[in-house]
């Protein structure tokens, strides 16, 4: 294929494009809906001031999240490559040098770590799957429930076995392309998701204590508000739309030029938004109705739900679409973790797709050993910030992603002309683009460098100095 779309003078991809503008917002949605949003979002809000938090939380994901996913479209639609390559021409395009290549590294590097631990506790979910439908989990107390996250967990077998099953769907997927692959399989699994999440929403509104579940998620406590209130709602704004680890750069290849990114962008961000908030309309009103405490974690998908379930009616219908709710969303994730460094191994070494999509996914499967081991054989190694996979964990989450996210917004609102944004954003350069602008030169960068401070616990060290 030409390095250039014929007739317009614009680079084309190599991988082929999305066949509409609903392809593109389901691909970008079923990346930024993951566990997080299922096992986090919901909890960090109750926590942290309900309602109050809730729009702390989408003024912080409209005045950042927004832009920097924004951006990093207009990067990967421009530039029509992978990660790595796109940042390298279009350094060198804007004068800037090749040396931006460093932005997609990190983050194929970033989407390659975090893979090799987000499979194995997506392995768990698909394992929880038949549990479910066997009725495990069917009058089971507290200590049954336990003793069977226990088996898994704390089995290398069983969890080395999961996470290999997790691994070679997402292979699978990934290795049929961006229309056979990719589209198909986020086109059933995202409405599917959606779907499964109103069913369960109907479940619980008639089941749990739906009222307890909407005052805890949505009732203002501003007594609760404070500056760690605001630091918990930049981070998961930032950390909850897949930014700054080369997904939406990926996905973003391979937009048609003739989709608008602004009106895409949003409505990836409204979905992921509702996604999280149903989750906790779904999830605490049947937390509440067996008196069980709300927690965040995996204890609240393994330990928690698994309990309320298998004590109310039809606990096994419904207890099994939970888990393919969760399991849809992490192997959405999954895929989109995977592809960058798929895209960079066939560009880079003239690969086929399905050669460079095992060999890829090999490594991660390897890799991820580390994190299996990390819950049985090696439970009592730790160093640095815990086991391996807690340090997988902290060094993508705190380290990479916030890194990266700060040098997209560095050079698209920096060092990228006026020109070759407009020209991207399509949106000339009246009061859009120039919103755009100042949040992406001076409101996103400072907040993404708080949310880098905080999650290394610079700020606690900083104020403690201060005092």
């Amino acid at each position: 294929m030409s390095d250039t779309e014929a007739g317009n003078g614009r680079r084309s991809s190599l991988h082929g494009f999305w066949s509409s503008k609903l392809a593109f917002i389901l691909a970008v949605t079923g990346s930024a809906v993951g566990l997080g949003n299922i096992w986090k979002f919901p909890y960090v809000a109750g926590e942290n001031g309900g309602g109050a938090f809730v729009l702390i939380y989408l003024l912080c994901v409209f005045a950042i999240g927004l832009p920097i996913m924004m951006s990093e479209t207009l990067l990967g639609r421009r530039g029509r490559r992978n990660p790595v390559a796109s940042m390298a021409l279009l350094g060198e395009e804007e004068g800037r040098g090749s040396w931006w290549q460093v932005v997609g590294f990190s983050g194929v590097l970033a989407g390659f770590f975090i893979l090799s631990f987000y499979s194995v506790i997506a392995g768990w979910v698909f394992a929880y799957v038949g549990k479910s439908v066997s009725g495990a989990f069917v009058g089971a107390d507290a200590a049954i429930v336990k003793d069977v996250f226990g088996g898994i967990a704390g089995s290398w077998v069983a969890t080395a076995g999961w996470h290999t099953v997790f691994m070679l769907v997402t292979v699978v997927v990934v290795a049929r392309g961006v229309e056979r692959g990719l589209e198909q399989a986020v086109t059933l699994m995202v409405p599917a998701l959606i779907g499964i999440l109103l069913v369960l929403l109907g479940y619980s509104a008639a089941t749990g204590e739906f009222e307890m579940g909407v005052r805890f998620l949505f009732e203002p406590d501003w007594s609760k508000v404070s500056g760690t209130t605001v630091l918990a709602a930049l981070g998961q704004a930032f950390f909850t739309l897949s930014i700054g680890m080369g997904c939406v750069m990926a996905y973003g290849a391979y937009l048609p030029q003739e989709t608008s990114i602004p009106a895409t962008a949003t409505a990836v961000v409204c979905a992921d938004t509702a996604v999280a908030i149903l989750s906790g309309l779904v999830i605490f009103p049947i937390v509440f109705a067996n008196g069980l405490d709300p927690m965040a974690g995996p204890g609240l998908i393994f330990e928690a739900l698994p309990l309320s379930f298998g004590n109310m009616a039809g606990g096994v219908v419904f207890g099994t679409l939970f888990f393919l709710l969760v399991g849809f969303a992490a192997l959405t994730s999954a895929i989109s973790l995977m592809e960058p460094a798929v895209a960079w191994w066939v560009e880079s070494r003239g690969a086929t797709r399905a050669r460079a999509s095992i060999t890829i996914g090999l490594i991660i499967w390897a890799l991820g050993f580390l994190s299996v081991f990390s819950f049985n054989l090696l439970a009592d190694y730790t160093f640095l910030n815990g086991t391996f996979m807690d340090n997988f964990d902290y060094l993508t989450s705190n380290i990479m992603l916030p890194l990266g996210g700060l040098l997209i917004t560095v050079f698209c609102g920096w060092f990228m002309s006026e020109n070759s944004v407009t020209d991207e954003l399509n949106v000339g350069t009246g009061r859009l683009y120039r919103t755009w602008r100042f949040l992406t030169r001076y409101i996103a960068p400072v907040a993404v460098i708080f949310v880098f401070l905080n999650a290394v616990g610079w700020l606690d060290w900083l104020s403690a100095a201060a005092a």
